[in-house]
């Protein structure tokens, strides 16, 4: 994985985390390393998340990120309102961006979770290659 440290590191979020949820921000990254292991991560301490993607470019290159919340863990998706969601997971009302609350490791590693992130990963490969 290649890691931008132009703003911070991942460190630097998961220090931000309650301390209950930090496994969960350690697993969430390591599931997105383990379905794409040349992501980019651009970390961003000021606005509490770690963003990744096809390369360095936020809005057009990153399809998740991960956001440290009070209670849980956002794991946001940039392009999340075009996924197909047949578990109902995905929240929000904007244009593109969606997030689902993660409250529990086990949560972070349930297979609705991995397969929002497979398809974002292709979502953004095939836009790209377009």
């Amino acid at each position: 994985m290649e890691n931008l440290a132009t703003h911070g590191g991942f460190d630097d979020i998961v220090a931000m985390a309650d301390e209950a949820m930090r496994p969960t921000c350690l697993r969430l990254r390591a599931l997105i390393v383990s379905l794409h292991i040349e992501a980019c991560e651009v970390v961003w301490p000021k606005h509490r998340i770690a963003s990744y993607g096809v390369g360095p470019k936020k809005m057009t290159e990153h399809y998740a990120y991960i956001g440290v919340q009070k209670s849980h863990v956002n794991l946001g998706f940039y392009y999340g309102a075009s996924l197909p969601d047949t578990d109902g997971l995905l929240e929000g009302t904007g244009k593109n961006l969606r997030h689902v609350k993660i409250r529990s490791l086990e949560f972070a590693e349930s297979s609705a979770v991995r397969a929002l992130l497979k398809t974002a990963i292709a979502e953004r490969r095939a836009q790209l290659a377009k």
